[in-house]
């Protein structure tokens, strides 16, 4: 079977943009002393239509976040009935309970992992012949009351309550800071967040992300450690979010 189905002849605007986006991480990885290969570019699709997604596929995409579950799961499930095969679905949203059983069932990830209730969900729905979930505690870093995420003095606690649960992988960490313009605020908080994902994963043998950083403070969360960036606008163009309000 082919890898993919369909056919491009002519570089699209979202690979050019694809391969601008993984010029900028390579470079904010060697600025550091970091290999390129060390940071995970997550392409974030949501509102985006399957062809926008098509496009970055045959530009060599493979790893894909979306935030609106019914939605991502529609377009898991375009792909796999296309017959594309390796890819790897990120849910990257905030994640209510009468939906886990869609990302359990679905996805690959899920970056937003908050409270045990939702990790115990999400381990009951998990189907007994798919590879375990593979899950990220969410931190609130900046402490923002609109954010979902735990604080770090909880983390701890979360985290081995999570590898105890056998259809769940913790993986790791992500975070979503409050934005911030200068680079050294940014680098400041990013390395609290790269000081707690080291911490973990010398507990934990499963444990290998921190996903961490986006258009604004890639640079600085390269720099700090991230090894997953979520980058939608700069791959996709602007977000129609009148069609993700239909979902």
């Amino acid at each position: 079977m082919h890898p993919f189905p369909y056919s491009f002849p002519t570089m699209s605007e979202t690979e050019r943009n694809l391969t601008q986006v993984r010029q900028k991480i390579s470079a904010a990885a060697q600025r550091c002393g970091r290999a390129p290969e060390e940071v995970t570019l997550l392409a974030v699709s949501k509102t985006k239509p399957a062809s926008a997604i098509a496009e970055a596929i045959a530009a060599g995409q493979r790893e894909f976040g979306e935030n609106y579950v019914q939605e991502g799961v529609e377009k898991i499930l375009h792909f796999r009935d296309a017959g594309v095969e390796g890819l790897t679905w990120h849910f990257i949203g905030p994640l209510q309970s009468n939906k886990s059983r869609l990302v359990a069932e679905h996805f690959d990830w899920c970056h937003t992992v908050d409270r045990l209730r939702i990790a115990t969900r999400l381990n009951e729905q998990r189907p007994d012949e798919m590879t375990p979930l593979n899950v990220l505690i969410q931190v609130n870093i900046s402490d923002e009351q609109s954010k979902s995420g735990i604080a770090l003095s909880e983390l701890d606690t979360l985290a081995e309550q999570i590898a105890a649960l056998p259809r769940l992988r913790l993986r790791g960490l992500m975070a979503i800071p409050a934005p911030e313009k200068e680079y050294a605020r940014q680098f400041a908080v990013a390395r609290e967040m790269a000081a707690a994902f080291t911490a973990l994963k010398a507990r934990y043998p499963t444990v290998d992300t921190l996903s961490l950083g986006m258009s604004d403070d890639m640079e600085a969360a390269i720099a700090a450690g991230s090894t997953m960036v979520r980058i939608g606008t700069a791959i996709f163009g602007a977000r129609d979010y009148a069609r993700a309000a239909q979902h």
